[in-house]
């Protein structure tokens, strides 16, 4: 009705809207008749079976692109994801202030974080087993705040702050959570930084890496899966891409029991990438 008024009784810039947005609607219904036919035809020509496997091959490769850099010519288990990698010398003197929280942490102090949660289950368990070398103890305390800041950070959705780690989280940590583990997007005319599914797994990566070189490259995958929210499925994708070999968690400290966990272990030589087999496969099917 409005627009049989705008028709009959609107100005002429009213007229021209009006006019310009029903070829929209029109254009907007042949792109999507022809987007359904082009697809229809795809399903047609390849099967559902096919494509449902082209869409987790290529699943894998997207999980593969955000990986952390890896060197496969590596001699030794830490020189495959090289810790300055993950961590610059910039970025991880940066980190000697916020961390010093855990550098003279008291069981009593260990306990009461774990009451409230204020931390991630890896880190509080962690936290246990501080080496009592100074350097060594420093050394794990940073690690231990960066990751527990990564996982937190994963958490958020759409970022809005300019600090949303809070002020005790350095800046240049801050700048590399944004500009690393963070996707723009358009929202109401303006920038936004969001978390997206992607974002999420390259989180994953770089959190169960640094959790390697905090446990000599073997890190219980079912905790970390729990801190970080996903699936088991999820995480075990992430884990193959990043050529861990997982296995249970038999024989563990406090984990006797419990076969539910899964561990993945860092080893040479490196299992082969199956997945890049696969799409040269396919391409020559093609």
């Amino acid at each position: 009705q409005m627009d049989l008024c705008i028709e009959a009784f609107g100005t002429s810039k009213q007229k021209r809207a009006l006019n310009s947005r029903r070829l929209n609607a029109v254009g907007n219904d042949i792109l999507n008749t022809a987007v359904t036919k082009a697809a229809a035809n795809i399903i047609d020509a390849k099967g559902v079976t096919a494509l449902i496997q082209d869409m987790a091959q290529d699943d894998v490769q997207n999980i593969s692109i955000f990986l952390p850099l890896c060197n496969e010519d590596a001699d030794k288990p830490e020189n495959v994801y090289k810790f300055e990698d993950i961590l610059s010398p910039a970025e991880y003197e940066a980190l000697r202030a916020p961390a010093a929280v855990f550098v003279n942490i008291t069981p009593e102090e260990i306990a009461k974080k774990a009451e409230d949660k204020s931390h991630c289950s890896f880190v509080l368990e962690e936290l246990k087993f501080l080496p009592a070398d100074e350097k060594s103890r420093d050394h794990k305390s940073r690690c231990l705040w960066f990751l527990d800041t990564l996982i937190k950070f994963s958490y958020l959705k759409v970022i809005k702050k300019k600090h949303p780690m809070g002020p005790e989280c350095p800046h240049i940590i801050s700048r590399k959570l944004m500009k690393n583990f963070t996707s723009l997007t358009y929202n109401n005319g303006s920038v936004q930084n969001l978390i997206s599914a992607s974002m999420k797994a390259k989180i994953t990566a770089y959190v169960i890496t640094l959790a390697l070189h905090i446990n000599n490259f073997q890190t219980d995958l079912t905790v970390l899966q729990n801190d970080m929210k996903l699936q088991e499925s999820r995480m075990m994708d992430i884990a193959k891409a990043l050529r861990l070999k997982v296995s249970k968690a038999k024989g563990l400290p406090g984990l006797e029991n419990d076969l539910n966990h899964k561990l993945g272990t860092l080893s040479l030589p490196l299992p082969v990438q199956k997945a890049s087999g696969n799409q040269r496969k396919r391409k020559k099917m093609n």
